[in-house]
């Protein structure tokens, strides 16, 4: 039986995969690299990690971060750094997502590791008016942070995540959030639960892809998840891949790109370094060929895309939380 949730208040929410494995399957992969880029004023982001990089418009935002930190503005045009607000709490581990020019986030962890606890209710960013605000409550059967969030037709979907910080509490959930109406739906569960990982929408279909079951103090990061799940909305229904992710980690960045989901950076027990790889799913063969990798390897932002171009900054340059990044890079 569905299950149905009515808020008030507030609406929200959000914005922030055996197959072949091609090598450099485009003559585009080959002929590009992925660069640092520099601000014209010597600006930087504030550092930070377990956080996001959004786009609205001709500015990007990075937001969120163990602290409370102020957000991190990079305007496209002038090519220069800036300081907004600082969020009302500590907001760490999530997807957001964008809607009217407001970020909205849902299914963030808040607290120190590695007990963090979920963060109760929606919170969003005014990009326009630089402030933030309360949204709804999420309903307590529902609730967990690390959570891979999409937007699509105004309906935000939530899956998987965890409940008890690092420790346990691993959820297979998927929910939907209406931003016009406060409804929420209970939709089926995903085939497997998984936290550390991002979420993609591509048409109608979600990718859930890369990440783990965290599991601290002693395996926080070895149970890494290689199959990709994906979400059909219309069909309301989920279904496995043959071709799982090639190379598994947790803490990704992900991104739909010229219909291929790109898997970017990440953590992983295999080595300290962030990684810097980047692997791409074809949406339409499933095959997943490897782009160039990046300058510095990173886990724990996100990527934007402005004018065909990726951009990626911020992050952790190892496994874990240090050190924090400062530097920016695009594709």
């Amino acid at each position: 039986m569905t299950q149905k949730y009515l808020f008030t208040g507030l609406g929200v929410l959000i914005i922030a995969l055996g197959c072949s494995r091609k090598i450099q399957s485009s003559a585009e992969s080959v002929s590009k690299q992925w660069q640092e880029v520099n601000s014209k004023d010597d600006s930087k982001p504030i550092a930070r990690h377990e956080a996001a990089f959004v786009r609205v418009n001709s500015k990007m935002y990075l937001l969120g971060g163990r602290g409370i930190r102020p957000v991190s503005i990079y305007d496209a045009l002038t090519q220069k750094w800036s300081l907004g607000a600082k969020p009302p709490i500590e907001l760490h581990h999530f997807q957001p997502v964008v809607y009217q020019d407001n970020v909205y986030f849902i299914g963030a962890l808040t607290g120190q590791y590695p007990a963090e606890v979920p963060v109760p209710v929606i919170y969003s960013y005014n990009t326009t008016t630089n402030s933030w605000a309360t949204g709804d409550k999420i309903p307590t059967a529902r609730l967990r942070g690390s959570t891979g969030n999409v937007i699509h037709d105004g309906i935000v979907y939530i899956s998987c995540g965890i409940t008890n910080g690092h420790i346990d509490g691993h959820q297979n959930k998927m929910d939907s959030y209406n931003i016009k109406t406060g409804e929420w739906k209970v939709l089926p569960d995903a085939p497997r639960a998984r936290d550390h990982f991002q979420a993609v929408l591509a048409k109608d279909k979600i990718y859930v892809l890369g990440g783990r079951l965290s599991k601290a103090p002693k395996n926080t990061f070895a149970e890494t998840i290689g199959a990709v799940d994906v979400f059909d909305i219309k069909k309301n229904k989920w279904e496995t891949l043959k071709s799982p992710l090639p190379n598994e980690r947790a803490g990704t960045m992900a991104t739909l790109y010229k219909n291929q989901v790109l898997v970017i950076g990440g953590e992983s027990i295999r080595q300290n370094p962030a990684h810097a790889e980047v692997d791409a799913l074809n949406i339409k063969t499933n095959e997943w060929s490897v782009f160039p990798k990046l300058v510095t390897g990173r886990h724990g932002s996100g990527v934007v895309i402005y004018n065909n171009t990726l951009y990626i900054a911020s992050g952790c340059g190892n496994r874990g939380g240090s050190p924090e990044l400062t530097t920016m890079e695009k594709y």
